[in-house]
């Protein structure tokens, strides 16, 4: 069987959904909003997208929402990513993004950041899991649109056992699950353990995703081919390179994909990028454009030097100068 043909059916409580792209783009603190969303869509039309985690507690006291802020009229399906260790302001929360237009609600038990998990958010939840599972329970039961969990093997190796968590939140209403391959305690360290995803899959019946290390379309081939996986998660590899997700999809697919965009082309996505979030943000867009700027100028000659003058542009007159002055001396 051609496993990159497959769809991966989301039945929800009373609305089903079908991914038509077994490639997802992972939700991303500080970086998944809707002017990486877009770019992201150019590649991927059928992919589903995330929005950057949401605080449920903050988003219910009013803070947050441009997060959630007209996803219906987004192109392609896009996912809501709570976090939180209380139950109320999370159902409440996953009620609010499905109004908003959430094609699915995934519960954030994998974020290892301390100042999240030290209040029982993120991969905190890992080290109560049936608080974790009445989290999902109610929230299932209070929306209509599908509940997935985005999660780690585990919080640590001591407690280590990853089909048990997977059984666990399966039973309590997750249709889907993505396996970040490490624990909390290992961070970003060492290398994502596929094995161990693929040992979860053969035990369970909802769709998996695996995440985790995938840099290049090879690795997202081999990652499917050891953990038998329904679908692949990018997370970091997609920085600067908004085009990745939609050259993965075509790879599983097709066996062939587009070429990445030359020097030119990522300069003119640079340059878009940049005046998008000015256009949102005002003159605060430079200072959230800076790490984008800095992962997608890379890659050709003189790029270290460019980077740097850019970065110490002091205005977003002077950073769009120097991009369309780049440009210039490559047509």
């Amino acid at each position: 069987m051609n496993r990159t043909l497959n769809e991966i059916h989301l039945p929800g409580r009373g609305t089903q959904r079908i991914l038509k792209s077994i490639v997802l783009q992972s939700p991303l603190a500080g970086i998944s909003d809707q002017i990486f969303r877009k770019l992201v869509r150019k590649w991927a039309p059928e992919a589903l997208l995330f929005t950057e985690m949401v605080n449920a507690n903050s988003l219910e006291l009013g803070y947050g929402r441009e997060k959630i802020k007209e996803l219906s009229k987004e192109k392609g399906p896009v996912g809501v990513q709570l976090f939180d260790f209380r139950i109320k302001p999370m159902i409440e929360a996953a009620k609010r993004a499905e109004e908003a237009g959430a094609y699915l609600i995934d519960i954030n038990m994998g974020c290892p950041v301390k100042k999240i998990t030290k209040k029982g958010g993120g991969s905190g939840l890992l080290r109560d899991l049936d608080l974790a599972a009445e989290i999902i329970s109610e929230i299932s039961n209070a929306v209509k649109i599908p509940v997935t969990v985005k999660t780690r093997l585990g919080w640590c190796n001591k407690s280590y056992d990853p089909i048990g968590l997977a059984l666990h939140l399966q039973d309590a209403g997750a249709q889907l699950l993505t396996f970040h391959g490490r624990t909390r305690q290992e961070g970003f360290s060492g290398k994502s353990n596929w094995v161990a995803i693929a040992e979860i899959k053969k035990r369970l019946s909802i769709p998996i995703i695996a995440n985790g290390d995938i840099s290049t379309l090879e690795d997202a081939r081999k990652c499917l081919k050891i953990t038998g996986a329904d679908g692949v998660m990018i997370g970091r590899g997609s920085l600067g390179t908004p085009w990745f997700v939609g050259q993965i999809d075509s790879f599983l697919k097709s066996d062939k994909t587009f070429n990445e965009p030359t020097t030119k082309m990522r300069l003119e996505i640079a340059l878009e990028h940049l005046e998008s979030l000015l256009q949102s943000k005002g003159e605060h867009g430079l200072l959230i454009a800076r790490k984008h700027l800095n992962w997608t100028c890379k890659d050709f000659e003189g790029s270290k030097e460019f980077r740097k003058d850019l970065l110490k542009a002091n205005s977003s007159k002077k950073a769009i100068s120097l991009i369309k002055e780049k440009i210039k001396t490559l047509d």
